[in-house]
């Protein structure tokens, strides 16, 4: 990368914030202009996958555009990141979200700081979190393999689709997670549910690592491969 690591953090710190800002503000809006759920559900999901392809497209250059811990734990799993750089990081992807939370209370003049009540726990949530951050994972992975021109898109767009398809919404992103536990509003998770989000959204990131590197690796050549039996 050809931006220096403060200017990267700003960046992800700056797209995290923005990033949390738009689902958090998004989920109050939607409430707030409809008593229907799944309305409300819909108003929630197309500003999130919108905003995705906007901060990709910029920040991307500049730090990668991960926002989201778990994006980062892989890319320094595979070495595509210095490890005090990725711890740094997820730093300021935290730090982000929390004050996307608190951006997005004052637009609408809520009380800065919040306990979320939303409950969002069992088997189903927790494996809703894993397909949903294994697809966000393996779409970036499987994304920079074939058009990594593309990456915007192919995020918005499977953040929009899991919105839908998971049981738990799709948060797929521990810092967005931890950001929307102080936000009693339609998008929050209460403090308690966090662990358990957590982890299952890391767990379904090594999947998606272990399986795209062997899925996406470079063919081996066929004298190669003779001369390997």
């Amino acid at each position: 990368m050809a931006a220096d690591l403060p200017r990267r953090l700003v960046a992800e710190a700056l797209g995290t914030a923005l990033l949390v800002a738009t689902v958090v503000g998004s989920g109050v809006m939607a409430d707030r202009l409809t008593h229907d759920t799944a309305l409300a559900l819909l108003g929630n999901t197309i500003p999130t996958g919108a905003i995705l392809v906007v901060l990709i497209t910029i920040l991307g250059p500049i730090s990668g555009a991960h926002f989201n811990p778990a994006v980062t734990a892989v890319f320094a799993l595979r070495r595509d990141i210095e490890a005090n750089a990725a711890v740094a990081y997820v730093l300021v992807q935290i730090v982000g979200g929390i004050a996307g939370t608190f951006l997005a209370h004052a637009m609408f003049e809520l009380p800065l700081l919040q306990v979320s009540q939303h409950m969002r726990t069992g088997n189903g949530q927790w494996v809703a979190e894993i397909v949903a951050t294994f697809g966000l994972i393996f779409t970036i992975l499987a994304g920079l393999r074939a058009r990594p021109d593309a990456i915007p898109w192919l995020v918005g767009l499977y953040i929009t689709a899991a919105y839908w398809f998971t049981a738990s919404t799709s948060f797929a992103n521990p810092a967005v997670a931890i950001a929307r536990a102080i936000s009693d509003t339609f998008s929050g998770i209460r403090p308690l549910d966090l662990p358990g989000f957590i982890a299952a959204e890391l767990l379904g990131a090594l999947l998606a690592m272990i399986l795209a590197g062997w899925l996406l690796a470079e063919p081996k050549p066929i004298r190669q491969m003779k001369a390997a039996e």
